[in-house]
């Protein structure tokens, strides 16, 4: 029994004596009774977790939580479920007494894992739990290649606290809080080793630091390490299989070589996985430096290839050993994937030589894949690191499906003409004709759920782990367009300063190394911050909002970038009715006190040597944070703006606003209430426009930061789509009015900001977000297009798309 339980959690046990050549008689007793036909080509997934932290982004309550863990088929036909089968504690959790109850539990009747419950206290806490959980999914000869994909469940699990700590312990019931499913598709199966994060949902928002890794592997191979000096692998199949031409029968031949195919690829990813992260972190695998692994290309040792030691068996036919120095040139990489081109060869093997290589990888495969799991738990804070670092520079990649990308040429300046067209720029660069009648909501409308019908048919990644949060319903996640601007003429300065700060950097940055992390600074998956490097990022709610408005840009902003200082501003909560100057004013001084606060309390652990200033706005908080920029309380800090990301902001005010029955609210706003931003937003706060608030603010406060996101949405009724987007506005091309030519002003004084060299690098995007409103129906807040508008604050899909996307833009 103790045995059993060493060996369930994980300790080796001793290594068996070395096995001893057996005589004839001896050897036919054991083929008699070892040999049992069910076992004969067993095989099994085997898909270990490796849980390593867990970080509270944003829980709403304290109390007592617990993770769970279970496996299942996802075509529902089979009745197995994955098994728990061995569960290794590779670190004693950093937890007191007080804040862990218990072990960590497997339920026979669920076949599912729980860890050990522990104790949430406060925001952004660290539990570092360090358990591995591997579960084994056993296959029946008939059934490879596996066509079934795997559904991998996590449940969050809660128990308030209660006061009396003995009670609690003797009658402790957690509660499921929230589930997180991820799709392990069939041919990832073979093998897999990924970064995965969990994150719950948007109501428990946390951080699960895991990496999952799977394998297929033959049933009965022990983990223990082949001596020298023992029976090769044709001697166990001739040892252990009676009667081979029996065994591989009746078709059973093509499924073994199915078999064979399999383990072949699964090894194959397992050795170039080890190799590479062994190289990477520049660590030998002590477990293997003996082993003889020639079956592949991770050749430790060079005798079993030697054309000496194994040249032709006794039958005529090819030893085991030099087969296998074949078999390693049929397994071929092509695009980052490994498969078997030109099984010919196997298929001209005797059935003695299918059945040496079978148990040849199934041993070997073993013995490597525990290797392995050592060699992570003993390397695994940078296993985990590197393992992160590869997740993020493919998240670009992965979520493409539902991100279009285009880059256009914003003109010098717009003028005012008397033709009833203009000019735009394609994402090839042509120029195209669009009448001023066309509406670009409705345009944008379009081509969002154009791209959206044609998302059935796209080939979706079917090697990596699928979240499906995202991949569950593809069809319903938000489209997200992005527009790369290419500024090209030369406003003030030379224009090679502004050659290199436009036209270079957004071919670059913003095009080409969008995706990429490598040029970004490090930051730790474990959170570690910087001394010297003050990042601070402010979140401006909107009209009649609340300071946690933005929270799920901020979780996603923190998960990109650990050590980023957030403020959510609070000093104008039910003070949005006001004058823009005031609100400004009253964000200056909270966003100056804050710094001073940051800045005061790194000099006691170094100094503050650099900040970055960032700003996040939603609605109007995207006015007052512009307003607040102006204030001579920034002046010390405009030199460190970095990034701006303005979500659904209206830019250039309510002119031009197509939304009729929002228009009428706003004409209540003004003259029952008399709200002073309204005023403002609808340029009646001064009867000459050239004075107005707006247009005294558009001369100003964009010309500093480095990055510039602009996001929208032609579902948004709320906020002029033209205005969000800082473009022009169709319906201005025909109006000949003084408020006409006003408008354009004040959009070239914006684009003149955001196209002045005063930084020598500056990204302009500008996204589009179109949301999926066929479970919204048909009711007031989607008519007027209040929907969309609050969308923003809802979900985090399209901020995840977008800033995992351009990680750059955020650090």
């Amino acid at each position: 029994m103790f045995k059993l339980m060493k060996c369930f959690v994980g300790i080796d046990h001793k290594s068996p004596p070395p096995r001893r050549l057996l005589d004839a008689k001896s050897l036919s007793s054991r083929r008699s009774v070892e040999f049992r036909r069910p076992d004969m080509l067993e095989t099994m997934h085997e898909v270990a977790i490796y849980i390593h932290r867990f970080h509270n982004l944003d829980l709403f309550q304290q109390g007592w939580y617990q993770l769970k863990a279970s496996l299942r088929w996802e075509d529902g036909s089979r009745d197995t479920c994955g098994t728990p089968s061995r569960v290794v504690q590779y670190e004693a959790p950093d937890l007191t007494l007080d804040d862990v109850l218990g072990v960590w539990r497997i339920d026979d009747a669920e076949q599912s894992f729980s860890t050990q419950p522990f104790r949430i206290k406060y925001a952004r806490q660290d539990v570092l739990l360090s358990v591995m959980i591997s579960f084994n999914l056993h296959i029946e000869p008939d059934e490879m290649p596996t066509t079934s994909a795997v559904i991998l469940k996590f449940e969050l699990l809660y128990s308030p606290i209660l006061e009396n700590g003995i009670e609690l312990q003797a009658a402790f019931e957690a509660f499921p809080a929230a589930i997180h499913e991820f799709r392990i598709p069939p041919k990832a199966l073979l093998g897999i080793h990924s970064y995965c994060p969990v994150h719950f949902d948007v109501f428990h928002a946390v951080l699960v630091d895991l990496s999952i890794h799977t394998v297929l592997l033959k049933v009965g191979t022990t983990a223990q390490k082949v001596p020298s000096g023992s029976l090769s692998g044709e001697d166990n199949a001739e040892e252990i299989y009676k009667q081979p031409h029996q065994l591989l029968s009746q078709g059973i031949n093509s499924k073994a070589i199915e078999l064979v195919k399999s383990l072949l690829i699964s090894r194959e990813i397992l050795v170039e996985e080890l190799q590479k992260i062994s190289k990477l972190i520049e660590q030998n695998i002590d477990d293997l430096s003996e082993a003889d692994l020639n079956i592949g290309r991770f050749g430790v040792s060079s005798t079993s290839l030697s054309s000496e030691t194994s040249p032709v068996s006794k039958r005529g036919s090819l030893g085991v050993e030099q087969l296998a120095g074949v078999l390693q040139n049929i397994v071929e990489k092509s695009n980052g994937l490994f498969d078997v081109r030109n099984d010919v060869l196997l298929y001209s093997l005797s059935k003695e030589e299918l059945l040496d290589v079978f148990c040849s990888l199934g041993s070997q495969l073993s013995l490597i894949w525990n290797a392995f799991l050592k060699f992570h738990r003993a390397h695994r804070i940078k296993v985990i690191e590197h393992l992160r670092s590869a997740w993020a520079a493919d998240r670009k990649a992965e979520w493409s499906i539902w991100m279009v990308h285009s880059k256009i040429e914003i003109p010098h300046r717009y003028l005012r003409s008397n033709s009833g067209d203009s000019s735009q720029r394609s994402a090839l660069g042509k120029a195209v004709q669009r009448k001023s009648g066309d509406d670009p909501a409705q345009s944008a409308s379009a081509r969002a759920e154009l791209h959206r019908k044609s998302i059935a048919q796209m080939k979706i990644n079917n090697r990596s782990i699928q979240d499906m949060q995202i991949f569950g319903d593809p069809s319903r996640v938000p489209v997200v367009i992005i527009e790369q601007h290419v500024m090209n003429v030369p406003i003030h300065g030379s224009s090679d300063n502004l050659s290199v700060c436009s036209s270079d950097h957004n071919d670059s940055a913003a095009v080409t190394s969008g995706g990429s992390v490598h040029g970004s600074p490090k930051s730790s998956v474990f959170g570690k911050r910087g001394a010297c490097l003050l990042k601070v990022v402010v979140f401006v709610h909107g009209f009649q909002g609340h300071h946690l408005d933005l929270r799920l840009v901020r979780n996603q902003w923190l998960l990109l970038d650990p050590g980023a200082e957030c403020l959510m501003s609070e000093v104008n909560e039910e003070k949005t009715s006001g004058d823009f100057r005031e609100m400004g004013s009253r964000l200056a001084e909270e966003v100056t006190s804050f710094l001073r606060k940051k800045i005061d309390k790194l000099s006691r652990y170094g100094g503050c040597k650099d900040i970055k200033l960032s700003f996040v706005g939603h609605s109007i908080g995207n006015i007052i944070i512009r307003t607040a920029l102006t204030d001579k309380l920034f002046d010390p800090y405009r030199k460190n703006l970095h990034t701006y990301m303005s979500v659904s902001g209206p830019h250039l005010g309510y002119w031009y606003s197509s939304n009729s029955l929002f228009n009428s609210g706003l004409w209540v706003l003004k003259k029952l209430k008399n709200t002073q931003c309204i005023h403002q937003l609808t340029f009646s706060d001064d009867p000459d426009l050239q004075n107005t608030f707006f247009y005294k603010l558009c001369k100003k406060t964009l010309e500093n930061f480095k990055n510039i996101i602009l996001l929208s949405s032609p579902q948004d009724g709320y906020v002029p789509y033209h205005s969000a987007r800082i473009e022009l506005c169709p319906a201005s091309s025909s109006d000949y009015s003084k408020k006409a030519q006003v408008f354009l002003e004040m959009l070239n004084n914006c684009l003149d900001q955001i196209r002045a060299p005063s930084c020598k690098q500056r990204t302009f995007m500008r996204c589009d977000v179109n949301f999926d409103s066929s479970n919204q129906g048909k009711n007031l807040n989607t008519f007027i297009g209040r929907a969309a508008h609050i969308e923003f604050l809802e979900t985090d899909i399209f901020a995840k798309f977008i800033m995992w996307s351009f990680p750059e833009l955020f650090f």
